[in-house]
């Protein structure tokens, strides 16, 4: 992933990722999205993981994650159920993985 040669060294990890499910699919990426949102929160760095769906267009989601250090966003990142959540959402959405906007502090 090139953008890890861009994140801080030191400091929180803050992103989000959005994603639209496939006509028919919102409840299941919903599932899906409830199932993982357990595993990451019990990840040891993990400092917020909220999911929402967007109020005018309930087919699209955003996840809203901050993880305590660059460390933390790695050991999330190569987590087993990560790779199984992402595997099974790509046949549930309409883009070909989750589009991920990393954030800084303004």
């Amino acid at each position: 992933m090139d953008i890890l040669k861009k994140l801080p060294v030191e400091g929180p990890v803050s992103l989000i990722a959005e994603f639209t499910a496939r006509a028919g699919k919102a409840e299941e990426v919903a599932a899906l999205l409830a199932g993982l949102a357990v595993d990451v929160r019990a990840e040891p760095g993990n400092v917020v993981f909220d999911t929402f769906r967007r109020l005018e267009a309930p087919e699209k989601f955003v996840v809203y994650e901050i993880y305590k250090d660059r460390a933390a966003f790695e050991a999330h990142i190569g987590a087993s159920y990560g790779a199984v959540f992402n595997a099974k959402l790509r046949e549930l959405i309409e883009e070909p993985n989750s589009v991920l906007t990393f954030l800084t502090p303004a």
